[in-house]
């Protein structure tokens, strides 16, 4: 599929799920090397690379809320989970000969940068990669919003979700193989079909501010490689 997207500057959206590997829980820091290789091969060909990753494979405050835990406490423990995989992937990168910088929208200064969207753009331009954490500082909003924030705020060509399938599909392909895959989709389709892509708030701040979302498998090798070289098998969430 053709790509006629030309990204300069990305979001990368890697879910917690994904740096598991092939645990139950944790961090897989061979997933992570997996990852932080491919971003810093997509850097030295000159794309500009933040990162957004979710704290699932930690804790997630959904389901700490769903076993009796307040909404606000638990979400909070979901983003501190967060900065936790924000630092591991800091340390892959590093080791890939890659600076990066990890911004937490909760400010901590002993482990991280506090989050300044000046300072981010001007590490961007020095070729370091960001990786902002905890979420947008609020409870109630996921990863997924926080990423499409910092893709607007960043001033992003494309919003890159990797999940562990290769693009959008009509129902889920892990339940449902037969399941209708869309190379191109448009916001509004995603938002009235229900497509469990990302959540409404994170589908709509981009479809807003005009910025593509393109959904792709994180566990393929090569495949952030693969959708900035417009190959490979990917959906682009798009306006109609």
């Amino acid at each position: 599929m053709a790509n006629p997207l030309k990204l300069k500057r990305v979001l990368l959206k890697v879910s917690g799920e994904a740096l598991m590997g092939k645990q139950d829980f944790g961090i897989d820091m061979a997933m992570v090397g997996q990852v932080a290789g491919e971003v810093a091969d997509a850097v030295a060909r000159g794309t500009q690379m933040c990162l957004v990753i979710g704290g699932g494979n930690i804790f997630r405050g959904v389901a700490g809320a769903a076993r009796g835990m307040q909404r606000t406490d638990a979400d909070y423990m979901g983003m501190l989970a967060t900065v936790m995989n924000a630092l591991a992937m800091q340390n892959g990168l590093r080791a890939a000969g890659v600076d990066a910088r990890v911004q937490s929208a909760i400010p901590m200064p002993t482990v991280c940068e506090s989050f300044a969207r000046a300072r981010a753009v001007r590490h961007l331009e020095k070729a370091r990669v960001v990786i902002f954490a905890a979420g947008t500082g609020n409870p109630y909003f996921t990863t997924d919003t926080a990423a499409a924030l910092r893709a607007a705020e960043m001033e992003c060509d494309a919003l890159l979700k990797g999940t562990s399938v290769d693009g959008i599909y009509a129902d889920d392909p892990k339940t449902a193989p037969d399941a209708r895959r869309f190379d191109r989709i448009s916001y509004t389709d995603v938002l009235t079909k229900n497509l469990k892509v990302m959540d409404a708030a994170a589908i709509a701040l981009a479809r807003d501010n005009e910025i593509p979302v393109i959904v792709f498998s994180i566990r393929t090798e090569d495949g952030l490689k693969a959708v900035l070289s417009g190959s490979g098998r990917y959906t682009v969430m798009s306006a109609d």
